[in-house]
């Protein structure tokens, strides 16, 4: 359907993605909907967790709560969450995951246009289904932003990044509420990763990465899950007794929402390939990236304000949770063990050398 075809009533409906990074990067998505049809109207379909993501994307006008898990078909649900979707009237759907049952409630609404990768054998559920050539399009990004076009055509050179807004009025009552700092620049730690340990740079290196910025006069936020908690207790635990004044662990203190807003007003960020990194980046914030068995050839931070960090290994990336090598033996985590505090370090000082105090987005002027 060509730009002139569209109407000024366009409804898209979206079904979206379940990780954290997944739902940032697709942004970029439907800001290529609304620079192609500025007259649409996108809704995003997706878990209640994503709310405060999608608040912050000003081409979304309502977020709905998919109250099925992923890993659920739940027939009976999808139908009436489907059928109770059929009087938006909506004119097309783009269908994120890949799997079979994440077509069913656009098939069930009656969307007459059905977009997504052929995945699960999604013939008849899909009508505008597309094979996908990963060769063709080898990161994530380009793979939801394909969908944005016809089958078929050529993906723009300049693809748009993802672009959250932020509340910052919300700040200073942040600080306030978990006792921060307002004097020190701050660096962001994100030492968490949903997906697995094997992404996970060890806390020891995290410590000497904050210990040598608060030696700096920067003050440390460490942010993640709830099960991010005894991770950043152990950062904290590994710094010289002095210093843990300067570090603040919000990791599952914080909701998501204050997550987002307190990253805006951070000076750096440090952080393992994980949702919060692609935030981070979302935010334009600098950030250091420490890969382990994952790789930025496929879901890089969308950011010019960048540090990419790996060990090139013969086993890597291998994609897995866990590193699949014997712990006894050297290799094992070796991607992730032998990146060193000093190359974190380094790349901290060039991506933001040290500033005059009022002139870094993390203090608070008097």
């Amino acid at each position: 359907m060509t730009p002139e075809q569209k109407t000024p009533e366009q409804k898209i409906l979206i079904i979206g993605p379940s990780w954290v990074g997944d739902m940032v990067m697709a942004q970029s998505l439907f800001i290529l909907l609304k620079q192609q049809y500025p007259n649409s109207t996108i809704d995003v379909l997706a878990p209640g967790w994503s709310r405060p993501i999608t608040a912050r994307m000003p081409q979304i006008r309502r977020a709905i709560d998919m109250p099925v898990g992923h890993g659920s078909l739940m027939w009976s649900e999808r139908r009436k969450i489907g059928r109770e979707l059929r009087e938006e009237q909506y004119d097309q759907a783009i269908v994120f995951p890949n799997s079979l049952k994440s077509a069913l409630i656009p098939w069930f609404a009656k969307i007459p246009k059905r977009t997504g990768w052929k995945g699960e054998m999604r013939y008849g559920l899909l009508n505008d289904i597309r094979p996908l050539d990963k060769l063709r399009y080898p990161l994530m990004v380009q793979r939801f932003d394909a969908l944005a076009y016809p089958k078929g055509d050529q993906l723009a050179d300049d693809l748009p990044t993802p672009d959250l807004h932020a509340d910052l009025e919300r700040v200073p009552q942040l600080r306030q509420q978990f006792g921060l700092e307002s004097k020190r620049k701050v660096l962001a730690l994100c030492p968490g990763a949903e997906f697995g340990p094997a992404k996970r740079w060890p806390e020891q290196k995290y410590a000497e990465v904050a210990a040598q910025k608060i030696a700096d006069g920067w003050q440390v936020w460490l942010l993640g899950s709830a099960k991010d908690q005894p991770v950043a207790e152990s950062i904290i635990s590994l710094l010289p007794e002095a210093d843990r004044s300067h570090c603040f662990n919000l990791a599952g203190v914080t909701q998501l929402e204050d997550a987002i807003d307190l990253l805006a007003v951070a000076d750096a960020v440090v952080s393992n390939d994980s949702g919060l990194m692609h935030i981070a980046a979302a935010l334009n914030r600098p950030v250091v990236v420490v890969y382990g068995s994952t790789s930025p050839g496929f879901t890089p931070p969308l950011n010019e304000q960048v540090a990419i960090l790996s060990i090139p290994v013969d086993c890597g990336p291998c994609f897995k949770r866990e590193c699949p090598l014997d712990s006894a033996t050297p290799a094992h985590m070796r991607c992730l063990n032998e990146l060193t505090s000093d190359r974190v370090i380094a790349a901290l000082s060039e991506l933001v050398p040290d500033l005059a105090p009022d002139s870094t987005p993390g203090l608070v002027s008097d």
